[in-house]
């Protein structure tokens, strides 16, 4: 595999080359990974996230309740009670950003914003809107549950680290104080030694399951928290069908663009030549008879077209799908781009079973498009190219080392896009200026 391979994610996170050996040993290396699991900083973050949560909780609870209850209690005095009424749903708004952001930056946990602008207009009906939407009320619910849900994963998490902590220092705790017996409970003694090194070992046990114990539960914690704080099913599902509308719009646009591009090659290459064929051809039998010489000679200049036109048809046939591809499969037909290519091209393809032809398809074009920009504007003198299958997803990446400052919103690269989230995949661009421009494609190839 070239390097290049290394950088392929699938939108998901995976072990590297060191964590795939440590769990393929088991054994002691497995213990080994366990025990570095425990000062992971995911754990850490998981564990902050399990503490703060209960905090968090105070304050939330507190204002909420508080702000609900005086509304409540003012709505005989109706403007003192749209007043707090205001407040109340502004404070849960600001409440619930502020969760989205703790639950993201903690626990890796994006949670979309349940509110949408829409196009009503005017304060009566954004306001009615408002009070009628279900994101608001849950969000607010999510305020006042907080508090006992926060009292839960505090109590876990800190039990949980405890424990095995205590156990673990309970040897250096019967050396630090005087006497040699330890009260473990009202007219239960015993003698520190026998009861220190079972804990100790006890402690050792313990201790590599506090991250999945911590971690099981920030899942919980979390699932509750995108329940309540994003978008509902009925919200989830309008914003798919919107984002698939626009994709649609784009692959439509993007496949007009090409049709386009084939009718001007179409036109402006083979076409003119099997004119310029047929002119010679007409001319050389007009001289026939009168000049053989000059005759031949046309039809030499005819047979010379012929060749360029048939040259020009094979190269556009292959940029749209070629016949090699169908055949063998992407190796072959990317291994034919990578010899034609004026940049030395570092090729790697891991297909152990081949995608549909749809997606070969679009990822044969990445490759192209993106070898073709780096021989026309980066500059490059080397190339690497690797294409994978990862489970049902296939991952493209093209690196070069080349000056960089590629625009993703350019029309090639743009048109790259469009094409990949045609197909719910996605594409990245990293370009920064100096280089080196990675090109990262990823294509659902579920068969």
């Amino acid at each position: 595999m070239s390097s290049a391979s290394a950088t392929l994610t699938s939108g998901q996170p995976r072990p590297d080359a060191s964590e795939v050996a440590v769990l393929s040993r088991g054994g002691p290396a497995r213990v080994g990974r366990a025990y570095l699991d425990v000062v992971a900083p995911r754990t850490w973050r998981a564990t902050a996230n399990l503490v703060m949560g209960m905090f968090v909780g105070v304050v939330t609870f507190s204002v909420l309740i508080s702000l609900l209850a005086t509304t409540v209690g003012l709505i005989l005095v109706l403007p003192m009670a749209i007043v707090t009424g205001v407040l109340l749903l502004v404070c849960s708004r600001v409440f619930g950003r502020f969760e989205r952001f703790r639950y993201r930056t903690l626990l890796d946990l994006p949670i979309a914003r349940p509110h949408r602008s829409g196009a009503v207009t005017g304060w009566w009906p954004r306001t009615k809107a408002v009070l009628l939407s279900a994101a608001t009320w849950k969000e607010m619910g999510h305020g006042l549950l907080q508090l006992p849900v926060g009292v839960v994963t505090y109590v876990i998490a800190t039990v949980v680290w405890c424990v095995p902590l205590t156990l673990l220092t309970l040897p250096v705790t019967v050396w630090a104080l005087p006497g040699d017996e330890v009260y473990v409970w009202p007219d239960v003694t015993l003698r520190g030694w026998a009861l220190a090194a079972p804990a100790f070992i006890l402690g050792l046990v313990l201790l590599p399951l506090v991250p999945f114990v911590i971690r099981f539960v920030a899942m919980v914690d979390g699932q509750l928290a995108s329940l309540l704080l994003g978008p509902g099913r009925t919200q989830q599902l309008d914003a798919q069908v919107a984002a698939l509308t626009d994709s649609r719009s784009r692959v439509v646009d993007a496949v007009e663009v090409e049709r386009q591009r084939i009718e001007r090659d179409l036109h402006d290459g083979a076409q003119q030549r099997l004119v310029a064929l047929a002119m010679d051809l007409g001319r050389a039998r007009e001289k026939w008879d009168s000049d053989p010489a000059g005759a031949q000679q046309l039809v030499e200049d005819a047979h010379r077209e012929a060749k360029q036109a048939l040259v020009e048809l094979r190269d556009l046939a292959r940029g749209i799908h070629p016949a090699v591809l169908t055949d063998r499969g992407l190796d072959a037909a990317l291994s034919s781009v990578a010899a034609r290519s004026p940049i030395p091209v570092h090729l790697t393809v891991d297909v152990p079973r081949r995608p549909s032809a749809t997606i070969e398809g679009i990822a044969y074009f990445v490759v192209c498009e993106a070898l073709t920009n780096v021989a026309k504007h980066a500059d490059a003198t080397r190339t690497a190219v690797t294409v994978a299958r990862r489970g049902d997803r296939l991952l493209v990446e093209v690196t070069d080392d080349g000056h960089g400052g590629a625009s993703p919103s350019g029309s090639g690269l743009a048109g790259l896009r469009d094409r990949v989230e045609g197909v719910d995949g996605w594409l990245h661009v990293s370009s920064p200026v100096g280089g080196p421009t990675t090109i990262l494609a990823e294509l659902p190839c579920a068969s």
